[in-house]
């Protein structure tokens, strides 16, 4: 197989599979509702059936992004998509709502797998020159399953059910398991032979876990112990990696790279301030509008067709203009649309929803492959895989930070009830703070994202 094809190939296969995960994510927050419905959970307990896919994938993240240096990325990648693909399958069977969060936990592990190798497969095989434009594209593959995630959906959920959306993930993995083993020649593994850092991995992952869950719960008395708990777990963590040679996460990166540094706070702060929009969106739509989940997911798809449309072209402006540029630029957007949210009532005219998701859809776009080019292209190749792992990482932490401080906010204003009528005006309350603090902390990421310096 000739270069050309090769890159063909892998471009194929990560396009695919991030439209394969964006998908899957989208479309469950559109059925949360329905989930809700024949469960008879809280308010609480559905934010958790978001929240733990995302904690888990961010905890594994990390350590398999080093394992996946050590054994090869195209092994990892493949393994993390049938995993995936099974437990999504499996989800689709679950008689309750306490199966459904483990069977979604260990779908995180396979999604880990897939995050931690997709950025640093395309870094391994594209240069410099051509990697904006390669990342623009796999993040359109994330944007239109982003974009089709609500719409279909929502249809399918209005039509078929909530669990079909899990069933249609096992034949779709399969056949890009099969693509991978035929179509992507040889294997990255440029750390072959040095040792795997299990202390540091498991430091920092029940750090992590204990971090999220114990900020979820910080208005209990668990939820004090297991956030101070955590904080020591990470602080060890920290100095157990500057002390051996082979860490799990290289803290010289950060130190000695402010490149790095920056980019991956200010993806941290990004996903921190933009990933529960979807969630509370979604709610809002079908329970203060009274939508069904097939006009929800319409309305949805709009700020992920937005981003589809322009991401492409953000990947390839950053090959051009510095990348700190352009991703501050859309950061400037994001804080604009959340902004704008803010303001959401129960009369609020849907042209105003519309203009707040088209924001949006713009700030995404112009933020996230010119800041992913940035940081990937910051490293050397030996790196490559903890590079790709440690964004996947800060844009699951951010994640998982976001979910958690709705929770936290359903916890506190919703108790351990579901979202009723009487409770609207409260869940209103709630949006308008959120999406006013969302705002106000992409303002602050705006900082991050000018300091890290220029790459070319």
């Amino acid at each position: 197989m000739n270069e050309q094809s090769r890159k063909r190939a892998v471009l194929t296969v990560s396009v695919i599979t991030s439209f394969l995960t964006a998908f899957l994510g989208s479309s469950v927050n559109v059925a949360l509702p329905s989930i809700e419905k024949e469960f008879h959970i809280t308010a609480v307990s559905l934010a958790w059936i978001s929240s733990s896919y995302l904690l888990a994938t961010a905890a594994f993240l990390l350590p398999l992004g080093r394992l996946s240096d050590l054994i090869g990325r195209k092994k990892t990648f493949q393994i993390g998509l049938i995993i995936f693909s099974f437990f999504s399958f499996f989800c689709g069977f679950a008689p309750n709502v306490q199966i459904l969060i483990i069977l979604r936990i260990l779908q995180g592990l396979g999604a880990a797998m897939i995050f931690s190798t997709s950025n640093a497969i395309i870094t391994s095989v594209f240069p410099q020159g051509e990697r904006g434009r390669a990342m623009g594209l796999a993040v359109t593959g994330v944007y239109l399953g982003l974009t089709l995630g609500p719409l279909l959906g929502g249809i399918i959920t209005h039509n078929a059910g909530w669990r079909t959306i899990f069933f249609l993930n096992l034949p779709v993995g399969i056949f890009l398991s099969y693509l991978t083993y035929t179509k992507l020649p040889g294997e990255w593994a440029e750390t072959k032979g040095e040792k795997f850092d299990l202390l540091g991995s498991l430091l920092y992952a029940i750090g992590l876990v204990l971090l999220m869950v114990g900020f979820s719960k910080i208005q209990t008395h668990y939820g004090k112990i297991f956030s101070i708990i955590s904080i020591i777990l990470l602080v060890v963590f920290v100095f157990v990696e500057n002390k051996i040679d082979h860490p799990v996460l290289n803290i010289n990166l950060f130190a000695k790279n402010l490149t790095f540094a920056f980019s991956n706070l200010a993806a941290l702060i990004n996903y921190s301030a933009t990933f529960a929009v979807s969630f509370l969106l979604s709610l809002y739509l079908q329970y203060i509008k009274g939508l069904s989940a097939q006009s929800a997911g319409f309305i949805l798809a709009i700020q992920p067709v937005v981003q589809a449309t322009f991401s492409s072209f953000a990947g390839k402006l950053s090959d051009r203009i510095e990348p700190r540029f352009v991703a501050s630029f859309g950061m400037l957007l994001t804080a604009l649309g959340l902004f704008a949210l803010s303001f959401i009532s129960f009369n609020t005219n849907f042209i105003y929803i519309y203009f707040s998701q088209i924001l949006l859809g713009l700030g995404f776009a112009f933020f996230s492959s010119p800041n992913t080019n940035a940081i990937m292209s910051s490293v050397d190749k030996r790196f490559l895989g903890v590079a790709s792992a440690t964004v996947g990482t800060m844009r699951l932490i951010g994640q998982t930070i976001s979910i958690g401080i709705v929770t936290l906010f359903f916890s506190l204003h919703l108790g351990g009830t579901k979202i009723t009528s009487a409770l609207y005006p409260n869940f209103l309350s709630i949006t308008h703070i959120l999406f006013a603090g969302f705002s106000i902390v992409c303002g602050l990421g705006i900082i991050a994202s000018l300091a890290r310096g220029n790459i070319n």
